[in-house]
């Protein structure tokens, strides 16, 4: 698989100057932690879920969370797990390419249970999302994962979600954080990326935000964020893939870049049918949260719904000016240091203090592509949706 593969090759060729990089489930862990993109959750009670997944495989969804837990009624978590069992049956009988496949289980007896379960439909399983994740309540998921993996052969990944009230609340905040801390590092090689939970982190305090507020404007999830950030996400070898929190809105106001999407070439013959498309979804709130998703040292983002993984996957796309200034900047005669102008002319480039950043970048330039010059977010996003 890769991004904007559904996308027509003649159209992919216009749109980057370097095409998306190819991956597979059996990539090394630090592309695939890059490759997430979008994460598109679905109840696994669903009767369809099989071809749900197939559908959103084909418009251009990388990996999927199938869900035991927050998202269905306790009273449904033995069905669930049948119905789940019998999807992945349905999935490896059509042998059709499916993006990364995880489940998010409830209790760590789980995991072990639907590997035996899954037989030999578990080639499809990526690994699990581990909710509510201390290390308290952690580590026995991930020794869980750990036999799983060892009984059945295969690599199993685990996603934890940071979400509880301990890591919210501040008295309990620096020493939670730490204990989550030590329990990645042991596991680190199993450790797929870390996912925010910022749902939870609202709810604890009776809030919601509105679609015109990022989870950036509440101030008390903003310092939980930079807290685990901090701690969890340096580019020093020590961090993790951290995830952009889930956007809650779809089906808004219709307002959304008319006048740009009247240019884009993707939109010849379509105009319309996409524009309407497009403006139907009030996408501000969501553009900006990724806009500060990236600017606070996340990449990803957990999704809840099909509308929101084409300007997530959009907005990943690095610039043709971004890759200029990072190849710039790892150039290896720079290694010594110092400042150079950008090849833009409109910036500083200083060697030492951006070069994790410049590395980063060439990270995300392998798997989400670099634009071509002349094209813009409004255009990758018309492509993607024409697809």
């Amino acid at each position: 698989m890769r991004h904007f593969g559904h996308v027509p090759p003649a159209a992919r060729k216009n749109l980057f100057h370097q095409e998306p990089c190819e991956f597979t489930a059996g990539s090394p862990a630090r592309v695939l932690s890059a490759a997430l993109g979008a994460t598109l959750y679905s109840p696994a009670t669903r009767p369809t879920l099989a071809d749900d997944v197939l559908k959103q495989a084909r418009r251009g969804v990388a990996s999927m969370v199938l869900c035991l837990e927050d998202s269905i009624d306790d009273a449904e978590v033995v069905a669930a797990e049948a119905n789940l069992v019998h999807q992945f049956a349905d999935l490896d009988a059509h042998g059709e390419e499916a993006p990364l496949l995880f489940v998010r289980v409830r209790e760590p007896l789980q995991i072990p249970d639907l590997v035996h379960r899954l037989g030999a439909s578990a080639r499809l399983l990526s690994g699990f999302v581990l909710p509510k994740f201390t290390e308290e309540r952690g580590l026995p998921f991930l020794e869980a994962l750990a036999g799983a993996e060892s009984a059945s052969g295969r690599r199993l990944f685990a996603m934890p979600v940071l979400e509880s009230p301990e890591l919210l609340h501040l008295e309990t905040r620096a020493e939670t954080l730490a204990g989550i801390a030590r329990t990645v590092e042991k596991y680190r090689e199993r450790i797929l990326a870390l996912r925010l939970g910022v749902t939870d982190f609202c709810s604890a305090y009776g809030l919601r935000r509105s679609p015109e507020m990022t989870a950036y404007d509440v101030q008390i999830v903003a310092g939980v964020i930079g807290d685990v950030v901090n701690l969890l996400g340096r580019a020093d070898g020590s961090g993790f893939t951290i995830t952009g929190p889930v956007w809650e809105y779809f089906r808004l106001q219709e307002r959304m870049f008319k006048p740009q999407l009247r240019r884009s070439p993707f939109l010849e013959g379509r105009a319309e049918e996409l524009r309407t498309t497009l403006i139907e979804h009030d996408l501000d709130g969501l553009l900006r949260e990724i806009e500060l998703d990236r600017a606070n040292g996340l990449l990803g983002k957990t999704c809840i719904h099909p509308s929101h993984v084409v300007p997530v996957h959009a907005l990943s796309v690095v610039s043709h000016e971004e890759f200029s200034d990072a190849q710039d900047i790892l150039r290896p005669e720079r290694d010594g240091g110092g400042v150079l102008r950008s090849a833009y002319t409109n910036k500083m480039n200083e060697v030492k203090p951006h070069r994790a950043w410049a590395e980063r970048t060439l990270l995300r330039a392998e798997v989400f592509g670099v634009a071509a010059q002349d094209i813009g977010f409004v255009d990758l996003l018309a492509a993607g949706l024409a697809g």
